[in-house]
């Protein structure tokens, strides 16, 4: 059986194919539901018309009804939204869990699912966020940071002659324009603070604690990082299948009475 897995956030969202433990299929798109025909055509391209299922994090509760609507109306598929109360492959050890993102939720459930806990997730999205699961397999929070596109963006948007930047490609070695030094401003800047949020965190969860690294700028951000950092693409999705595949043999084993 395969599942539709997606995850849309502030400015970006990606969608691909669950099936046999594995996702393929991936597309991403800037923006979400409010471009309908580039959203449905992603999902085309993920085989949501042999697909039997689909499940959504979504960080804009709004939209989650136009997603609900597509799919049930174009694909004849009941989405599933991720939140705190759907049944996880994770403990939740945190004082108001509906506060916690869908995102972070799935980050969480794929980390685990790839590198036994306790682990950490940075996820580099609008915000950077990191979060954490402990020896005993509950997720216990995280740290929330601005994301390279809020940094970069408000620089621009807040002073007079700062323009704005494009990330990725090379790294400068000196920052002999305003370009050069806003992107090593921006990529150095985020190497320790993910080094730092690091070694805080492992102040608490033991020494052991995995690193691994997923969202749009991830790799460019932690080239050169020096630390052991696990980067993976597609660890959101890979969560939401998981998760997926978690609930449908809970309500199997609750219905044979196990």
């Amino acid at each position: 059986m395969a599942s539709i897995v997606i995850d849309t956030g502030n400015t970006s969202t990606s969608i691909g194919r669950w099936e046999g433990g594995r996702v393929s299929c991936i597309t991403a798109l800037n923006g979400g539901i409010k471009d309908p025909v580039a959203v449905e055509q992603a999902l085309i391209a993920a085989g949501a018309a042999t697909a039997d299922s689909a499940i959504l994090a979504s960080v804009v509760p709004a939209l989650n009804p136009t997603w609900s609507w597509m799919m049930r109306r174009v694909f004849g598929i009941e989405l599933e939204i991720l939140s705190c109360r759907t049944p996880l492959p994770i403990g939740i050890d945190y004082p108001q869990p509906c506060q916690i993102g869908a995102d972070r939720l799935a980050d969480a459930a794929g980390a685990v699912a790839r590198h036994g806990a306790p682990v950490m997730v940075a996820d580099f999205g609008t915000a950077l966020t990191f979060d954490v699961v402990d020896k005993a397999g509950n997720y216990i929070g995280g740290v929330i940071a601005p994301g390279l596109p809020l940094m970069t963006g408000y620089l621009h948007e807040k002073t007079a002659q700062l323009p704005r930047v494009d990330l990725g490609g090379d790294m400068p070695v000196r920052g002999d324009s305003t370009e050069n030094a806003m992107k090593l401003g921006a990529k150095l800047g985020h190497r320790g603070m993910v080094r730092e949020i690091a070694d805080y965190i492992r102040q608490f969860t033991g020494t052991d604690t995995v690193l691994c690294a997923t969202g749009g700028y991830a790799a460019w951000a932690l080239e050169g990082l020096g630390i052991p950092c696990s980067i993976e693409p597609d660890l959101t999705l890979f969560g939401l299948g998981t998760i997926h595949d978690y609930g449908r043999t809970s309500v199997l084993s609750h219905g044979r009475g196990l």
